[in-house]
């Protein structure tokens, strides 16, 4: 009989019993001179001991505005390093930062700051298309709580940074001895494809010990530099990215307000980064840019790849053309602060390129049946359920979802299909949603999408289900070729017949530029479902054409 598919995470490193003012605090003390802060498109270059006066000047404004411990202030806008300050700033006010996505409309703002019940916004004027004053200003008047927003370059904003000599140094020091590393610091929204967004709330104990053990399995020291692409609004940028950074002593590198290939490449030669991070689309853009060998990327060792499944031959290329020979894949999700697994640098490159890694240390990993919530033997699919200190304190004045999504028992459901090895490596087959059923066969776009990463032609692909009136659903692939690359639908088919089983072989190719994407680089198949049943005359309903 095999073994249970269950696993428990190392505990010889203790769990750190402080804030994330204090741990700050204390590296700022060890390496006051290191980088600690560097954004390339403002220009800005800060020292540990610089960085944390302006996170203590910050903190200090926020006092004088009569917030009290565990009021929320939202943050709205893209990478800057006034985000990095305002993450800091707030805990050690010890209040709750509210993450918004840069993407949201008027409706989105309006909805998740009145659910957070925010007394104060701090936003950036506008990025891209979005006129965020404008959007604040149209749907102000509805938002009770809100009592004050604050802009970046107003002299609202200078206000809040400039010294003051009324106290408030002593203010902030008894402040920050008062708060508890349980006390909740992070509200963050899940994507709310399927409904209102749902605010996770996240404590200092979450985050801070989550993003220790990140860095941990990454080796880094005061030496490595990080660059981080990815937003801050996510768990990817303020927790794999800048908190593992800030627990170890290792500089915070920002490219640019969002993600541009070139500008990525250009910070990581310029900076000497030592790390880079990305959801496997940046990866996969940053392969496919006509300059790649003209930049230099020797300083890279490592980095993390994560926010979606990552195809095997995007990792294989990245450690081959982007001299990232200990990059490190992480999984997990918002609610467990986030990650739960993760490849070690010490790892094969076979264990590194195929599965997700090994349970994270002080947390509890187990594969269960969806339908009747046993345990399964390792080596067969079944929904990951996570449990320990990561899990998050629930949704912010949600309890009837946060029963649904926590058990009686303190296990985290995720939704992933995942398989463990006898060596206790887990894989993520899919999601329970996105499974394909045709003709009662099981099927994971993951497994076929991995397989069509090998085609020559093919830069990236995802693989969706779509209805059918004979088997219930067929698999489609859309499919982006590689830069002056051709290939027919036939040729995408022939390629797989014989190869894999006949059920799997995509029933419908489409071509693409570019797939429908959240703001943190996550495919939406849900839309891509919606455009192909639409264009294919499909009825959702009924699963049957409509002409």
């Amino acid at each position: 009989m095999q073994a249970l598919a269950y696993a428990r995470g190392d505990t010889t490193a203790p769990l750190l019993q402080e804030t994330i003012g204090q741990n700050l605090d204390a590296i700022v003390a060890r390496f006051p001179d290191r980088d600690a802060l560097v954004s390339m498109h403002q220009g800005i270059r800060q020292s540990y001991r610089k960085f944390n006066e302006s996170v203590d000047l910050l903190a200090m404004g926020l006092l004088r505005l009569g917030l009290e411990v565990g009021d929320r202030v939202g943050i709205w806008s893209p990478n800057c390093a006034e985000w990095v300050w305002l993450q800091y700033a707030t805990a050690k006010a010890g209040v709750v930062l509210v993450n918004l996505n840069p993407a949201y409309r008027t409706h989105e703002i309006r909805y998740t700051l009145a659910q957070s019940g925010c007394r104060v916004l701090v936003a950036a004027e506008k990025y891209l298309s979005s006129d965020y004053r404008a959007m604040v200003s149209e749907v102000r008047d509805e938002l009770e709580d809100l009592e004050r927003v604050i802009f970046f370059d107003t002299p609202e904003w200078a206000d809040l940074m400039e010294p003051v000599d009324d106290g408030s140094e002593e203010a902030l020091a008894e402040r920050m001895a008062g708060l508890h590393h349980d006390d909740p610091i992070n509200i963050q929204y899940t994507s709310g494809t399927t409904g209102f967004p749902k605010g996770a709330t996240l404590s200092h104990s979450n985050i801070l010990n989550n993003a220790f053990f990140i860095g941990e399995a990454c080796a880094y020291t005061e030496a490595d530099r990080v660059c981080i692409p990815v937003p801050l609004y996510h768990c990817f940028g303020m927790v794999l990215g800048t908190l593992a950074c800030t627990t170890h002593g290792s500089a915070i590198i920002l490219p640019g307000p969002g993600f541009i290939p070139e500008e990525v490449l250009a910070a990581v030669e310029g900076e000497r980064c030592t790390s880079l991070y990305g959801v496997p689309t940046m990866f996969i853009a940053e392969l496919a840019h006509p300059d790649l060998g003209s930049f230099d990327l020797s300083s890279l060792r490592t980095g993390i790849m994560a926010g979606s499944p990552c195809p095997v031959e995007v990792m294989k290329q990245v450690i081959s053309d982007m001299n990232m020979t200990d990059v490190t894949i992480a999984y997990g999700m918002t609610e467990t602060s986030p990650v739960s697994t993760q490849t070690n640098t010490t790892d094969s490159i076979d264990r590194r390129v195929s599965t997700v890694g090994r349970v994270h240390p002080h947390v509890e990993i187990k594969i269960i049946d969806p339908g009747t919530g046993q345990t399964l033997e390792r080596g067969t699919d079944g929904e990951l359920c996570t449990r320990g200190y990561s899990v998050m304190l629930g949704y912010w004045n949600d309890p009837e979802l946060t029963a649904e999504a926590i058990d009686s028992d303190g296990w985290m459901h995720s939704g992933d299909l995942a398989t463990m090895d006898p060596e206790g490596y887990v894989n993520i087959v899919g999601r329970i949603k996105d499974m394909i059923i045709r003709g009662g066969e099981n099927i994971y776009p993951r497994e076929i999408e991995e397989y069509l990463y090998g085609h020559p032609a093919i830069e990236d692909v995802q693989v969706i289900g779509v209805p059918d009136v004979k088997y219930g659903e067929q698999v489609m692939a859309w499919v982006k070729l590689r830069e002056g690359a051709e290939a027919s639908g036939e040729e995408i088919k022939e390629f797989c017949r014989g190869r894999i089983a006949h059920f799997k072989v995509p029933h419908y190719v489409k071509f693409v530029d570019g797939f429908p994407m959240t703001v943190t680089g996550k495919v939406r198949k849900v839309e891509m479902r919606d455009v192909s049943v639409a264009e294919l005359g499909l009825e959702t309903a009924a699963g049957v054409k409509s002409a």
